[in-house]
């Protein structure tokens, strides 16, 4: 499952324009919010020169870039579809044109439209769980005692990251994510030159630009919010970029390529992708000692080449 993403923002702030800059998926921009449309959803590629030097170095036939599933729904607060909480991160768009513009206001009527939406979320999840409790289960019973301290925390008024006890079991929670504020404004990002620019070729549109484009400031953010690493699988057929949590294993790299290869995971073959390129192959990396096995507990690292032997 790719890294996932869910735009958010008030009315107007600019959050299809973002999500079309970074899908190019051309989604229709309306001055109003339907709540009983459908969410966006589209994939944003990451572009990496590293992936295609690696690719050119080993002549594939397919480059893939890493990609980041972007969700934009209707509605705010708390008429936020449930798409949102499959979400790894939020990017809260922030209106930076109005003449009236207020980012940093508006920042805080979002979040608290977040502990809203949780409010109703847990709400729900309490009048389902009490009726399942009365069927005399204890541990529902617990379920229904927890869920009602937690909704007490957000009827205060608190997010869910300042709730510092168990959490009841996938409740997913908004106000847990990180929330990453991006001004919609000539001080951010100006979201709708960005969407015009995706619709050229790279080169192109880098000539409109005085800094970096939509795309490679979001990633940086994500990557540097997050903790993310990318790693390569490479052969004649495809190269391919993928991203992990650092501190993930070779065994998460495996299961994010294919469930087969974890369930049969051996050992994985290791180099760098700049040792990778100095040596001109895997052959002479072998040989000069940069290609290694490493087991299934091994912390990939940022440019890594992996090459994933299992069996099943």
């Amino acid at each position: 499952m790719p890294l996932q993403v869910g735009i958010v923002g008030l009315p107007n702030s600019g959050k299809t324009t973002l999500f079309n800059a970074l899908t190019h998926a051309g989604a229709q921009v309306t001055a109003y919010a339907d709540v009983s449309a459908k969410a966006h959803v589209g994939m944003a590629l990451v572009p990496d020169d590293r992936l295609d030097r690696v690719a050119a170095l080993v002549g594939s036939k397919k480059v893939t870039p890493a990609a980041i599933r972007v969700i934009d729904v209707p509605g705010r607060g708390a008429d936020v579809p449930g798409e949102l909480r499959q979400a790894d991160a939020l990017l809260a768009v922030l209106d930076g044109f109005s003449p009236d513009a207020d980012p940093d206001g508006d920042l805080e009527s979002l979040r608290l439209e977040l502990v809203l939406a949780d409010r109703d979320h847990v709400g729900r999840r309490v009048e389902r769980v009490r009726k399942e409790a009365k069927s005399g289960d204890r541990a529902k019973r617990d379920e229904v005692e927890l869920l009602e301290r937690v909704l007490a925390h957000l009827e205060a008024g608190y997010p869910l990251s300042e709730w510092r006890d168990a959490m009841p079991a996938a409740l997913e929670p908004l106000t847990t994510k990180l929330l990453i504020p991006l001004e919609n404004g000539p001080r951010g990002i100006d979201c709708a030159l960005e969407m015009e620019l995706a619709e050229l070729a790279p080169d192109e549109a880098a000539e409109f630009r005085s800094g970096p484009s939509a795309l490679d400031d979001v990633v940086r953010r994500l990557k540097e919010s997050l903790d993310l690493v990318t790693f390569f699988t490479v052969g004649e057929n495809e190269a391919r970029a993928w991203m992990l949590r650092h501190g993930e294993t070779a065994l998460d790299a495996a299961e994010s390529v294919h469930t087969d290869m974890a369930r049969g995971f051996i050992r994985a073959e290791v180099i760098r992708w700049d040792d990778l390129l100095e040596c001109g192959s895997h052959v002479e990396a072998s040989r000069r000692g940069l290609q290694r096995l490493e087991g299934k507990t091994y912390v990939v690292e940022d440019g890594d080449v992996l090459h994933i032997r299992f069996h099943v």
